[in-house]
């Protein structure tokens, strides 16, 4: 998890230290600073911080894995990642709901949004629990 925090720890320096640049260019190019660039920026390089730390507190509690050491090699990472699900249906219905929130904001049907949200809501709860009910359980 090293990689994946210093990778966007990178990120963060590079989006604040654009933003500082664009806004500065932008102010001199113009009568005035450009503010939405600025901010977009400053909030992608907030993004960024936010997930760097994530990663950075997870490094110090797993193990050290392949990608953490230099001289690792493919064979290192073998085996089982993790479970999967193989004929899962329940990402797709995420998707639908989330296209249809997108497209109830698009066309400001706010009361589609909210059967969105709930639909949201239900498909997330039938993929988390999709192995602790019904005839898969075990």
């Amino acid at each position: 998890m090293k990689i994946e925090a210093r990778l966007f720890e990178v990120l963060t320096v590079f989006f604040f230290g654009a933003s500082i640049i664009y806004g500065i260019s932008s102010g001199l190019s113009s009568k005035n600073v450009e503010w939405v660039g600025v901010t977009g920026m400053v909030m992608t390089g907030g993004l960024t911080l936010i997930i760097g730390t994530y990663f950075r507190f997870v490094a110090r509690r797993v193990d050290i894995r392949p990608e953490d050491y230099e001289e690792a090699e493919v064979e290192d990472g073998a085996g089982e990642l993790g479970f999967f699900s193989p004929g899962s249906w329940w990402p797709i219905a995420m998707a639908a709901s989330a296209a249809l929130i997108g497209v109830a904001m698009a066309t400001t049907n706010f009361w589609l949004v909210a059967v969105g949200a709930v639909a949201i809501i239900a498909t997330v709860g039938g993929l988390v629990m999709e192995y602790h009910v019904g005839p898969e359980k075990h």
